[in-house]
């Protein structure tokens, strides 16, 4: 689809806000009406619209595609979604490590240790590291069902990107900035870059990958009134 729109405005909808084109409101792709819980996403998803040239291009438009995952996928079924996310703690990244090389198991110890010694304090809850293959039990994340369909989707993309539930809690509750959290998560993917040299296929896999991360923390941020 081509722009047809001149203005971009952001209005106050019910308890949330929404985004308009023309005066016309913006809907999700199942035709639901986009509202947002705050005036501060509202504008991100606003600036998204006014920046488009000519087609639009979903993957410019992170924070839109987020809050239509809010309000199509996780809203009808919060529950069943919130469980299904609460899951990935059973095999999070930060439990699973590396023997050989020693130089990459002690960048993982170095930033993973931390992250679970925040995860064992805020949860009151224990993790199991292995450096094996099989599944090692671990304690699922229950604290995911509190979250609403917004920080649900920011979460699960946070998640499905870097592999790690307990990353992806650490920068909701700003226990650890998305820079940290995207350096935790990514210590494998660029140890192989610097092993194997530079490989411009990769890097830039690995640069859309951080992009996408850093959109969904945006996200959340953007969740605060």
């Amino acid at each position: 689809m081509k722009r047809f729109w001149k203005d971009v405005a952001v209005e106050r909808a019910g308890d949330g806000w929404t985004v308009r084109l023309d005066g016309r409101e913006v809907k999700t792709p199942a035709r639901a009406a986009l509202v947002v819980p705050t005036e501060r996403l509202a504008e991100g998803i606003a600036e998204e619209w006014r920046g488009v040239e000519g087609e639009i291009d979903p993957r410019a438009m992170p924070l839109t595609g987020l809050a239509n995952a809010a309000i199509d996928r996780v809203a009808p079924d919060r529950r069943t979604f919130a469980g299904g996310l609460a899951r990935y703690a059973e095999a999070d990244l930060a439990c699973y490590r590396s023997e050989w090389p020693p130089e990459l198991a002690e960048r993982q110890s170095a930033a993973w240790d931390k992250l679970l010694a925040w995860g064992r304090r805020r949860y009151d809850v224990d993790f199991s590291t292995t450096s094996g293959l099989l599944h090692v039990p671990q304690p699922q994340a229950n604290e995911v069902d509190t979250l609403n369909a917004f920080r649900l989707a920011g979460l699960s993309s946070l998640v499905s990107i870097g592999g790690s539930l307990i990353a992806a809690l650490a920068v909701v509750e700003k226990a650890m900035s998305a820079e940290e959290a995207w350096a935790a998560v990514s210590i494998d993917e660029r140890w192989q870059l610097e092993q194997w040299g530079a490989d411009s296929e990769a890097e830039k896999v690995l640069e859309n990958k951080r992009g996408d991360f850093m959109a969904a923390a945006r996200f959340l941020e953007l969740m605060d009134a």
